[in-house]
């Protein structure tokens, strides 16, 4: 049996587009206790029609995983099932090729071919792909509907080398559409355009893929696309999950040291000591002993750290009065105006913490200055 027919038969009836189960993949030559993996380990769903983005930095594995979804490598073990049928399982030595799964890819370059026209270039996978057609008359018409449906009907005729950046970007999102993928892969496609571009694209990109209603599987290592686009994101450091979460839990909660800093900005302060109360913990640090309205990990003994956001810290002028519980006295180190706001550092006892203040706070550096951190918004992270 082929393993495109055993694929074929090894339905899950599952609701899920994607079950990826424990997957690792090792670049060496022979896989043993002592191999060196890109990805070790890595487990999530990605449900139907929804949005999903694999988020982290520069050599976390997010790529290495995408290229196995896609089969472009062979993982190395675990499980893939895609559209309720298994694509790879590492212990029965099954692997689907990628032509043969159900899936399109835009790659970061988009793969325009250039000796083609707008129009051939969204018609190839439907002449050429998977479910390809043989009626000429039809593959244009689908195709000109397709390119009315993303705005570059009127540039049809043009040679691909003609559009602009952001077209191409359409361009090729078009044509994934038009192989009927169950799933679509996108590999960083918005890196290569200018701030302004990406923005008003990553807005289209959802667009469409909810108009469509196509499930999509997105790398990236920028974390204002991967909140701004995404239904749940799979945060990845060196080879292994961090947190799956949805982007709001993901910043306001998130569930390790790694991820707080790396999802947008946080303030980690070291803790010496930690205790648990009726309703959060109280953290002791060289700020002083901090209320946290949320821990995540062991509550007794020492380590880990105190994560605030720089907006949720309240700061005025000091006045010289009592301090409240939640309250400390600070110096200002630097301050920038930014418009909208005050980004203040400022120091207490010999810590540093960026603050996001009111634009019409009068503080300046060398000026002494009362914190607050409110419980319901400071969390406690285990090491």
């Amino acid at each position: 049996m082929t393993d495109t027919a055993r694929a074929a038969t090894a339905s899950t009836g599952s609701t899920e587009s994607i079950v990826i189960t424990d997957l690792r993949k090792s670049y060496d030559k022979s896989a043993s206790s002592t191999s060196t993996y890109a990805i070790d380990g890595v487990s999530f769903d990605v449900p139907k029609g929804k949005f999903v983005t694999l988020l982290g930095p520069s050599g976390c594995g997010k790529t290495t995983t995408l290229r196995c979804v896609a089969g472009l490598e062979r993982a190395t073990g675990g499980r893939i099932e895609m559209a309720g049928k298994v694509v790879f399982d590492g212990r029965e030595k099954l692997h689907v090729r990628p032509e043969d799964r159900p899936i399109a890819m835009v790659p970061q370059s988009y793969g325009i071919w250039p000796h083609m026209t707008v129009l051939d270039n969204a018609a190839f996978p439907m002449r050429h792909g998977r479910n390809r057609r043989r009626n000429n008359k039809d593959v244009r018409k689908r195709a000109m509907e397709m390119l009315e449906q993303v705005g570059l009907a009127p540039m049809a005729q043009r040679w691909a080398t003609q559009l602009s950046g952001g077209q191409q970007q359409r361009l090729a999102f078009a044509r994934a559409l038009l192989g009927d993928p169950e799933v679509l892969l996108l590999d960083e496609p918005l890196s290569n355009l200018d701030a302004k571009l990406r923005a008003k694209l990553r807005h289209e990109l959802r667009s469409f893929q909810e108009q469509f209603g196509v499930t999509a599987l997105y790398v990236t290592h920028d974390q204002a696309e991967a909140l701004a686009l995404s239904d749940t994101v799979v945060v990845m450091n060196q080879g292994h999950v961090e947190q799956i979460d949805r982007p709001e839990r993901l910043y306001a909660s998130p569930r390790s040291a790694f991820v707080a800093d790396f999802i947008g900005s946080a303030n980690l302060i070291p803790v010496h000591d930690v205790s648990a109360l009726s309703e959060g913990v109280v953290a002791k640090t060289e700020v002083g002993a901090i209320v946290c309205g949320r821990a995540e990990g062991e509550t007794r003994g020492d380590g880990g750290y105190v994560c605030v956001r720089p907006e949720n810290i309240e700061v005025r002028p000091a006045s010289g009065g009592a301090l409240g519980d939640t309250e400390f006295l600070a110096t200002v180190d630097s301050s920038e105006f930014l418009g909208d706001r005050l980004e203040l550092v400022v120091r207490s006892a010999d810590v540093s913490l960026t603050v996001s203040a009111p634009a019409s706070l009068s503080s300046r550096p060398g000026d002494r200055v009362t914190i607050r951190l409110e419980p319901a918004t400071t969390s406690y992270l285990a090491s």
